[in-house]
């Protein structure tokens, strides 16, 4: 689907963009690839590691500016959605400016991929969107409904969206990784709550459900991916078996367990082999055959949390992950 076309990243020159470009350049040989986004430096830095190919585009703006994005999306197939202000504490210090980006871009998005006859557009959400308590949370599950709106407000328009969610990224810019990593040499982990859990997911799977999204969608869908938990004192023996631990609580707006599906969404979930699939609430399309294939619908009182996640990942296992991705680590 995605080879010869012309494909737009919002928030491009982020965690996923940096993993989705290499990818998609190999796998499917696009047209092009636009990187659209609102920091000069990080394009900058971007471009360097793309010098000789012609097909990838670097466009500044920002997802607040509806005219700038117009200009973007002319002659785009396929847009992912990127862009957010995500680090929670941040946002409910600055809950405006989480709004604009967050809500308002989204809204502008969707009014300039109907208007610019975009084919189809994936949203990338968070676990945060499920029963928010944080600013994020709520604004990201503002987003989500937005572009399950979007298909039923796009009219004649042959456009589509939908959503992935997914957890913590492994080794993202900001995450507890490449956190743990940077003060492994003074002996202490600061550890919220010794129950905590989360899911655990890295970029390249991150990418490879918005290629399914793609490939899969009518409009309306929201993507899940199964994935393993993990203990965030495991998280931490992972990176430094020798550091202490000490606990200090657990910050504003911030979850003890993550959830991804909450019980309010079970009448409306299909469980596939790799992944979990919500659709939409609204026109009767959660019984949609189009929408479901060969979905099986959840239990009624089905929920997807990091605590009660079937699936674990070890200590074992996330060392050699971290020992294999050392270089990219925080900097992806």
């Amino acid at each position: 689907m995605l080879s010869n076309a012309s494909i737009l990243i919002t928030g491009g020159t982020g965690s996923f963009g940096s993993a989705f470009v290499p990818m998609t350049l190999k796998k499917y040989n696009p047209k092009k690839i636009v990187i659209y986004s609102r920091d000069e430096m990080k394009q900058w830095e971007m471009e360097k590691l793309y010098k000789g190919y012609p097909n990838i585009r670097f466009f500044i703006g920002d997802v607040r500016d509806k005219d700038r994005l117009c200009r973007a999306l002319d002659g785009i197939d396929y847009v992912v959605h990127a862009a957010a202000t995500k680090i929670v504490p941040k946002a409910e210090y600055n809950p405006f400016e989480c709004i604009k980006t967050n809500v308002n871009g989204a809204m502008n998005l969707i009014d300039a991929c109907i208007d610019k006859k975009v084919k189809r557009i994936v949203s990338l959400s968070t676990d945060k969107a499920s029963s928010p308590i944080n600013l994020y949370g709520a604004t990201k599950l503002t987003s989500d409904r937005l572009f399950v709106a979007g298909n039923s407000y796009s009219g004649s328009h042959d456009t589509s969206f939908s959503v992935v969610r997914y957890g913590n990224v492994m080794g993202s810019r900001g995450s507890v990784i490449p956190f743990f990593s940077s003060i492994k040499n003074e002996g202490v982990f600061p550890i919220t709550d010794d129950r905590m859990t989360r899911f655990m997911i890295s970029l390249e799977q991150g990418v490879e459900l918005v290629w399914h999204a793609f490939e899969d969608m009518k409009g309306g869908e929201i993507y899940i991916k199964k994935i393993p938990s993990m203990n965030i004192v495991d998280i931490a023996k992972a990176v430094s078996e020798e550091a202490k631990h000490e606990i200090v609580g657990i910050r504003p707006g911030e979850k003890l367990h993550e959830q991804m599906i909450g019980i309010e969404d079970a009448p409306y979930t299909y469980e596939y082999p790799g992944h979990y699939k919500i659709l939409p609430s609204i026109h009767e399309w959660s019984i949609d055959p189009e929408r479901i294939k060969d979905g099986k619908k959840v239990d009624p009182d089905f929920k997807y949390c990091s605590d009660t996640n079937p699936e674990w990942m070890d200590i074992k296992t996330l060392k050699a992950w971290i020992k294999e991705n050392q270089f990219k680590i925080g900097k992806i």
